[in-house]
């Protein structure tokens, strides 16, 4: 009999189903689809209003009204308010979720979400039974209270500032465990050497390459950091990627370059350009950093949402892995310095990058969240009414 496996996301930010895909796959890759069913379900759309719109706003919030998320995501970050929050929105929703649970039934539930984590549990504790619950954390330091829920059976953390965290709020440190952040299994096994990834893309295989990303909607100052860039007239070359935002592909197309310049829309061969880079520019966003870690790409980063991804700079800075630079003209200043250190500058810098990365990470997950799969029904207890009727 398959075992099912139930994957808790949504779509507001790229991280949350990314790790949710990453799992799913690894599962299938090393069990097989005859044996595993893993299921995702974006649990902000199986709300109701204003909650099933949460995808579509939450973009527009983080790059319009960053300083308001970055308050709003502070003060929500204390133990009472994280309860208070997680039961209201269960309360709300309630109904709703108990249906997207009748309708996909589990051996293992997944939460790959922080506000859906606590929602979701209370849902599942109002059964007679219920599944293993686990959480997979995908933010990488700065992590909030409604990650750690104590009465889910695991919870794997990306890094060493998380499982701290969790231990800080009163989590069992045998209920969890460090494995990094999962990245897709077909993202490593994809990644090639230097060479061969230049000779694929067609780029000159002997000077640098500077990547740079704009995220899968093209946002943030790429346009202005490129042509910081360009009028140092340096003897590398650029890889830029505008993503969907094809106003920006147009006014970098129309650039005057200084040196060889490649310019993408939407791409889904990452790995190959990662893999025929020395260098990336992204903002700190969890998959990116990760991402760039696994392909050994230091980074510089350019970018980050206030609150949330605060303590990604420092993880980074901290093992030398990159910088942060909020500036074209920092950003370009850095390109500079990393650049005249030379080939074994560089690969100092790639071999940093490579040590806050875990390969196996989605793997590691995978083998536990089979086995939990194994284990029998966890019975609730039930409420003191229920027990005398």
């Amino acid at each position: 009999m398959k075992k099912r496996v139930l994957l808790l996301m949504s779509d507001t930010g790229g991280g949350h189903r990314a790790a949710a895909e990453a799992i799913r796959d690894a599962l299938y890759k090393k069990y097989g689809e005859d044996r595993v069913q893993a299921t995702l379900v974006d649990v902000f759309k199986a709300s109701r209003f204003p909650y099933n719109y949460m995808p579509e706003f939450y973009p527009w919030i983080v790059n319009h009204g960053k300083t308001t998320y970055a308050l709003g995501y502070r003060l929500s970050d204390t133990a009472r308010r994280t309860e208070v929050l997680s039961r209201w929105i269960y309360m709300i929703n309630g109904p709703r979720y108990r249906k997207m649970v009748r309708e996909n039934p589990a051996d293992v539930v997944v939460s790959c979400h922080s506000i859906l984590t606590r929602p979701s549990m209370h849902t599942f504790m109002r059964l007679p039974q219920r599944p293993p619950f686990l959480t997979v954390i995908t933010d990488l330091v700065t992590t909030h209270h409604f990650w750690y829920e104590q009465r889910a059976e695991f919870t794997f953390a990306p890094t060493e500032f998380a499982f701290d965290r969790g231990v800080e709020l009163g989590m069992s440190p045998e209920k969890m465990r460090v494995v990094g952040l999962p990245v897709h299994p077909d993202f490593v096994e994809s990644l090639v050497s230097t060479q061969e990834a230049r000779q694929q893309l067609g780029w000159d295989p002997d000077k640098p390459v500077i990547l740079m990303v704009a995220g899968g909607d093209g946002m943030g100052s790429i346009y202005e950091t490129a042509c910081a860039i360009n009028q140092k007239q340096l003897n590398c070359q650029l890889a830029i990627v505008s993503g969907r935002n094809e106003s920006l592909r147009q006014d970098l197309n129309e650039v005057d370059w200084n040196q060889p310049t490649h310019i993408y829309g939407f791409v889904t061969n990452m790995p190959i350009l990662m893999a025929g880079s020395d260098m990336m520019i992204t903002k700190a966003g969890p998959a990116s950093i990760t991402e760039a870690a696994i392909a050994g790409l230091p980074m510089i980063l350019n970018d980050r949402i206030p609150g949330q991804e605060d303590g990604n700079i420092i993880y980074v800075a901290e093992h030398n892995a990159g910088v942060y630079a909020p500036d074209p003209e920092i950003v370009a200043s850095t390109v500079v310095g990393w650049l005249s250190e030379g080939v074994e500058g560089l690969k100092r810098r790639s071999g940093f990058a490579r040590k806050i990365g875990n390969p196996n990470a989605a793997y590691e997950i995978a083998e536990s969240i089979w086995a939990w799969s194994h284990k029998q029904p966890i019975i609730n207890e039930q409420p003191r009414w229920k027990r005398r009727s």
